[in-house]
């Protein structure tokens, strides 16, 4: 354990180890300070701020947050640790890394395998908004399954038709409303209202009905168990995307009832199923910040750095699609829409800089102390970061989950305002099914063409 002092304004302060000085430098959340581990004041934050800009990059080789021999997260990322990519930045610290990044001629991407969690959290703990948004910008990470995701210059959706039933006219209906503005070029993905293998495959055959009827280059997902995934694709089922909740320690993990092994398990299955066309990135994983506090198995680490470590579980099964759920755990993890929206943006970065397909379900819950302006604010900043996805319910309102998201109309405002595109393969499908006018822009269909495209919906 090694303690860190330094003086500022007459005071000084000691960190007892890794974790606490971490811990200590992240910008101001409340789980943090209902996990016991925020800084004490604004001065303290800043002391710890400096320390860690100082602090060399290989002592994240060497020091570790959650102990090696009892943590299997922390043993995937040390023994997947590129040494010769590293190399080159080995001699930095945390604050010439950021530097590093920041400097327009750096190429991120190539970065991923020599970076750890740790570090990419530490050097996003000493941004600015405006640096994770830079950083974000330049940092693609590109995957493929019937539709390519993270192209600069796009922006795809995950198009939501959740229902508190499962009705499957009720999700029909939101599967082609999301279509007719636009949405669902990242994946059509459904949040089951029950856990049944039974239901799951129903769901999975009612998206794929409509995405061969309509020939539509994406591909579908619902979101149930990795296990329930794994026993119907035993029995036959289109899946297309397996999908997981994940998070940044064993003992987090294994209260979402999931293991390494269980994920190459599911991964080698997905793979063996063969049903891309463009590329075979098959799994689906989402995080949020929050996630390893709420099941008490956070190790009195700061919830940032644990969720970059999720992302370094993500990138050991090439998947197609990362989301953090930036707003959906409650207040009492991110408090208010300041919170969410700098949260929002660091997964975002750490993600990317992990090599990781980042998107970002920009939501709250009712009870936060944040609204629609909040998240506004955040699609825009994010569609400006080169978000590679965001998630879009209609009206944006989940009346399955309860919480607000973003509404399929967002997607077209971020769209239209910064310049993005849909995904190659699926902006063509809106072409050829006249979706598109001259302006590349999602038109409002004539009568005629909305009757052939909704015949049928229950």
């Amino acid at each position: 354990m090694t303690r860190r002092r330094t003086t500022l304004g007459g005071h000084t302060y000691e960190f007892t180890d890794l974790a606490a000085l971490l811990a200590a430098a992240t910008p101001a959340r409340s789980g943090d300070v209902l996990a016991g581990v925020a800084a004490a004041s604004e001065q303290e934050r800043v002391a710890a701020q400096g320390v860690l800009a100082d602090l060399p990059l290989i002592t994240f080789l060497t020091e570790q947050v959650v102990p090696y021999d009892d943590d299997e997260v922390t043993r995937l990322i040390i023994d997947t640790h590129d040494a010769d990519v590293f190399a080159p930045i080995a001699s930095m610290t945390v604050g010439e890394l950021r530097e590093h990044l920041l400097t327009p001629s750096t190429g991120t991407t190539a970065l991923a395998p020599g970076l750890t969690p740790e570090m990419v959290a530490a050097t996003t703990k000493l941004m600015r908004l405006q640096d994770l948004i830079a950083v974000g910008r330049r940092t693609p990470v590109v995957t493929a399954f019937r539709s390519t995701v993270g192209l600069p210059g796009t922006m795809a959706t995950r198009l939501q038709p959740n229902h508190p039933t499962d009705d499957p006219g009720g999700v029909t209906a939101s599967i082609v409303d999301g279509l007719l503005l636009g949405c669902g070029d990242a994946v059509i993905g459904i949040n089951p209202a029950t856990d049944s293998p039974q239901r799951a495959t129903e769901l999975l055959h009612l998206i794929d009905e409509v995405r061969t009827r309509y020939e539509i280059p994406t591909q579908s997902c619902v979101l149930t168990h990795i296990t329930t995934s794994i026993e119907i694709m035993e029995r036959g089922a289109p899946v297309d995307l397996v999908f997981q909740s994940i998070a940044g320690t064993q003992a987090a993990n294994t209260g979402f009832g999931v293991t390494l092994e269980l994920l190459r398990e599911a991964h080698e299955a997905a793979l063996s199923l063969d049903r891309g066309t463009v590329g075979t990135n098959c799994m689906y994983f989402e995080t949020g910040q929050g996630s390893a506090l709420s099941a008490d198995a956070h190790h009195g680490v700061d919830q940032q750095t644990l969720e970059a470590r999720a992302y370094g579980v993500a990138r050991a099964f090439d998947p197609l699609l990362v989301n953090t759920v930036v707003g959906f755990i409650g207040p009492e993890y991110l408090y208010d829409g300041k919170q969410i929206t700098r949260a929002g943006l660091e997964d975002h970065v750490c993600g990317k800089l992990l090599g990781v397909p980042m998107g970002v379900d920009v939501c709250y819950t009712n009870h936060a102390e944040a609204d629609a302006d909040d998240t506004d604010a955040l699609l825009t900043l994010l569609g400006a970061a080169g978000c590679s996805f965001v998630i879009c319910v209609p009206g944006g309102d989940d009346v399955m989950l309860h919480y607000q998201s973003l509404s399929f109309h967002d997607a077209l405002y971020a769209r239209q305002v910064l310049g993005l595109r849909p995904a190659p393969e699926f902006e063509s499908w809106l072409s050829t099914m006249d979706m598109l006018g001259d302006d590349g822009r999602v038109r409002e269909l004539p009568a005629a063409a909305l009757r052939a495209l909704t015949a049928g919906v229950r």
